[in-house]
């Protein structure tokens, strides 16, 4: 996979958004980590791509929220009283990114 740089004792070099990074990548899960760098930059694509979000920091962490968010949505419990409280946290912390976000892009110009 193109994602993959060099492969050195149990470490790999990953790039996300053109940025390389080295990560520990334990014996025979190099596919696993490299479908989640895939995923990953989709992910980043995603929400770089929609314009509103500026600076490889702010993408990451909205990323991470939609992710999350991803996540405990499709848990087979998401109805249980915990994982309703994280689904709230989390889209309360992604409207507060986002209009801290919007804030600082009229900020811009």
């Amino acid at each position: 996979m193109s994602d993959t740089k060099a492969r050195e004792k149990g470490a790999l070099t990953i790039s996300l958004l053109g940025r390389e990074f080295r990560v520990g990548c334990p014996d025979g899960e190099e596919k696993q980590l490299l479908a989640s760098v895939d995923y990953l930059n989709r992910k980043l694509r995603e929400v770089r791509d929609t314009g509103k979000v500026v600076g490889n920091e702010r993408i990451a962490i909205m990323a991470a929220l939609n992710i999350a968010h991803e996540l405990l949505s499709n848990r087979p419990n998401a109805h249980a009283p915990d994982a309703s409280a994280f689904r709230g946290r989390i889209e309360a912390m992604q409207e507060t990114v986002e209009s801290a976000l919007a804030a600082d892009q009229e900020n811009l110009f």
